[in-house]
């Protein structure tokens, strides 16, 4: 995994450091002794970090100093954090079997799991991914688990399923809950339902989940249109309002938002080899890359287009092995989607599991130029107030 090894001993001249570049990298110091745990960590400078573990320590520094415990250096040099983090998980995964999640602090994305596995299905916000092979769905991952709470709690408001946490067993006696008398439930508690009604309510629930609010926009849309050229301006007033209240409620899911299963995005970030950006795709559960895609390549038989759809050929992962690691790179992914200042873009396929290539070939070029993305919004449900123009900017010519 780490492909440069050289040993080290607190006897080597001061000139050591020289051989290792001043370049993002992560590290693994391995001890004289071998049943010793290693150090491992990652730095933006590796020829500083080497220097301030292993050269001899400053008089009375409380610096952790590691000169006379090494006796083996093994790095390997990244473009950007975002490959630094990646490839951090994956040896601290390989080194630290029982604690890498502890060491390298990573936190769950909270998401929705759209339980249908039970007799009544219910929607619910958690951190924990089971299998796949279920019924089950899940969405996200959000920003943080009070804004999935609260999208999930407006969202449900907008139909009738139940939200007790319960097992269902049926019976006329029972009193309810208070969302079955304010009439917000229709109560399979007490039987207030057939079964038939309440699965094509819980199908309105899915496909809302599905689409992110469209499918129900898209009713209230078309329900307006009608009382409008009915001439029954009040009703469709109250319906514009409905639908103003839907979008509000969509704000809180950011482009990041899909149905885990079918979550399909490429990362590009910059690479050090030249002319080239690094690619990482997320895709069935797992983070694969980097894929070092030439920007500026010399065979002009090639389109820009053909050689990235090559690249993401390449970037093909099986899937997850588990839920559990579907969960820890899906939080990697989600960490680097919410910093505040993160460098490189994300891409995200559309709804009919095409990779938009213009749209990422415009993206490789801004990677590589070193620029930024003119408009960046994370609040990007406000991407129903341009349902049409969306769908054409993925048409629109850009430079390749």
């Amino acid at each position: 995994m780490l492909t440069h090894s050289i040993p080290f001993s607190s006897d080597h001249p001061q000139d050591f450091f020289a051989q290792f570049p001043a370049v993002p990298a992560v590290f693994v110091l391995r001890g004289t002794d071998e049943s010793a745990e290693p150090y491992v960590s990652k730095s933006s400078n590796l020829k500083k970090r080497l220097q301030r573990l292993l050269a001899p320590p400053e008089s009375q520094s409380k610096r952790l100093n590691l000169r006379e415990r090494v006796g083996l250096v093994e790095y390997l040099l990244t473009g950007s954090d975002f490959e630094s983090v990646l490839l951090l998980y994956k040896t601290l995964r390989r080194e630290f079997p029982r604690s890498y999640q502890k060491r390298l602090r990573l936190h769950p994305a909270p998401v929705i799991k759209f339980n249908l596995d039970n007799e009544y299905p219910r929607a619910y916000v958690t951190t924990r991914i089971g299998r796949f092979s279920g019924r089950s769905r899940y969405y996200g991952p959000f920003r943080s688990r009070a804004i999935a709470e609260k999208f999930v709690s407006d969202s449900l408001d907008l139909f009738k399923m139940r939200r007790c946490a319960f097992d269902l067993n049926p019976d006329p006696k029972f009193p309810g809950c208070v969302y079955s008398e304010m009439k917000m439930c229709l109560a399979p508690c007490f039987k207030g339902c057939t079964d038939e009604e309440y699965a094509v309510e819980v199908g309105r629930v899915g496909k809302f989940f599905d689409s992110c609010g469209e499918s129900l926009l898209q009713e209230l849309a078309a329900e307006r249109e009608r009382l409008s050229a009915a001439l029954d301006f009040e009703a469709a007033a109250q319906q514009h309002a409905k639908v103003e209240k839907i979008k509000s409620i969509l704000s809180g899911a950011d482009e990041i938002y899909q149905r885990l299963d079918c979550l399909d995005a490429v990362v590009i970030q910059p690479s050090l080899q030249p002319k080239s950006v690094a690619l990482f795709r997320f895709v069935k559960g797992e983070l694969a890359g980097p894929e070092h895609f030439v920007v500026e390549s010399e065979d002009a038989s090639q389109s820009m287009e053909s050689r990235l759809r090559a690249a993401l050929e390449n970037l093909s992962p099986a899937g997850a092995r588990s839920g559990q690691q579907f969960m820890e790179e899906l939080a990697i992914l989600k960490r680097w989607y919410y910093r505040s200042h993160k460098v490189g873009e994300i891409i995200f396929a559309r709804d009919d599991g095409q990779m938009p290539m213009r749209k990422l070939g415009n993206a490789v070029g801004r990677v590589y130029r070193g620029e930024k993305e003119l408009e960046t919004t994370t609040n990007t449900k406000e991407k129903w107030a341009k349902i049409n123009s969306k769908a054409l900017q993925d048409d629109i010519p850009g430079p390749l």
